[in-house]
């Protein structure tokens, strides 16, 4: 028996899973936690989309519903990944990719008004969307090889 990973492990049972059930979770209970008063300030200015809303994640992360719905999503889409090591590190390479772009057009659109800015984000968005991005990557990258020994 080989101890390197097969296409098809048990769940979150090699690393890179783990690293998208993480992954997974956190963004799960970040979409929830957009739509609790108190986690979120502001709650009577939460839009469906928009930087019209200027609820705030724990005071510091413009949200709004569209926001906390796709956060739920990446969160659900995490979980199944975990089911697959294969599926884990895409999760984690495109997951981190597409946080880029975000970052990215954040840095163009951040407090700005207009139908451009259909997610609101501000800098403290921008700046967690490039430590997501960096972390997601780097553990798509790393995590897969983690495991593997040598022959």
């Amino acid at each position: 028996m080989s101890s390197a990973a097969s296409p098809r492990t048990g769940f979150a049972s090699t690393l890179v899973q783990k690293g998208a059930l993480l992954f997974g979770i956190v963004f799960l209970i970040v979409g929830i936690a957009g739509f609790i008063p108190g986690l979120t300030m502001d709650m009577g200015t939460l839009s469906f989309a928009g930087n019209s809303s200027m609820a705030m994640l724990l005071g510091l992360f413009q949200v709004s519903v569209l926001h906390n719905i796709v956060h739920l999503l990446f969160g659900i889409v995490g979980l199944l990944a975990a089911r697959s090591a294969a599926g884990s590190r895409s999760y984690l390479l495109v997951g981190g990719i597409i946080y880029a772009v975000l970052f990215v057009f954040g840095l163009f659109v951040a407090n700005m008004a207009g139908a451009a800015n259909f997610v609101p984000l501000n800098s403290a968005d921008n700046v967690l969307h490039a430590l997501l991005a960096v972390a997601m990557i780097l553990l798509g990258v790393l995590l897969p090889r983690a495991g593997r020994t040598a022959r």
